[in-house]
């Protein structure tokens, strides 16, 4: 039995795989912004896994409430053995075009939160000699473009940081998971125009992680196809790269 920590519980992407993880009786302790509807997952979550199901609602933008989080977490669980870092935001990129403040908030949200609580997790593990550590980026980090770079800059960072920290664990008996989905139907996402073989739902990503963290993975994209996608943009020339309307 696994002891999981999903950091951003209530997205769409960590309800499912939480529920694939449920089925082989986990527990749970879950995060999240909205305390309503994490109650509702948690709910759900103890009748498939049979195990009372742990939970707070917390604003993950406070960096200085990260280390206590995870020492309550840690306390009720009796030790993490796999942490699901899943939270984030899609930032408007035209209003941050007009905003430090929203840009840097975005940052804040997408990124830095994330990077701080994977360095404190990342610390633990390492000195556990043990731990799974599962982080959503977005494939929106694997280049700038002009529809929503805001965005992507901070994935990117996060990309590298886990880079980094996968570099610096490998020997440790830490996996480091790096998730890339590409265009996924969830509410985050609500505003966009569905169609096409592009998208994917919810549940097809949680399968994918699951079996990324099965077979002991680095990085995958999701659904598979993007890395294909992804490899092809990154070498598009820039001088013909910037005249794109991507």
């Amino acid at each position: 039995m696994r002891n999981i920590l999903i950091i951003g519980a209530t997205s769409a992407i960590a309800e499912t795989t939480a529920r694939r993880f449920a089925v082989a009786g986990a527990r749970f302790y879950l995060v999240g912004r909205n305390a309503e509807k994490l109650a509702a997952i948690a709910r759900d979550l103890e009748i498939r896994s049979g195990q009372p199901i742990a939970r707070e609602s917390m604003d993950l933008d406070q960096l200085n409430l990260h280390p206590a989080l995870l020492e309550r977490a840690e306390q009720v669980l009796g030790g993490i053995d796999v942490a699901f870092i899943a939270h984030g935001i899609l930032p408007d990129q035209a209003a941050c075009q007009q905003s430090v403040e929203k840009t840097l908030a975005a940052i804040q949200t997408n990124a830095l939160s994330a990077i701080s609580l994977a360095t404190l997790l990342a610390n633990t593990f390492e000195q556990r000699g043990r731990g799974i550590l599962i982080v959503i980026s977005s494939v929106a980090g694997d280049r700038g473009r002009q529809s929503n770079y805001v965005y992507g800059a901070a994935k990117g960072m996060l990309n590298l940081f886990l880079q980094g920290l996968r570099n610096r664990l490998s020997e440790k008996g830490v996996q480091v998971l790096t998730i890339k989905p590409g265009f996924v139907d969830t509410p985050m996402t609500a505003a966009f125009e569905k169609k096409g073989l592009l998208w994917a739902q919810p549940d097809q990503i949680a399968k994918g992680i699951v079996a990324a963290v099965e077979r002991g993975r680095d990085e995958v994209y999701l659904p598979g196809f993007w890395r294909w996608i992804m490899l092809v943009i990154r070498h598009i020339p820039e001088g013909i790269f910037k005249r794109l309307k991507l």
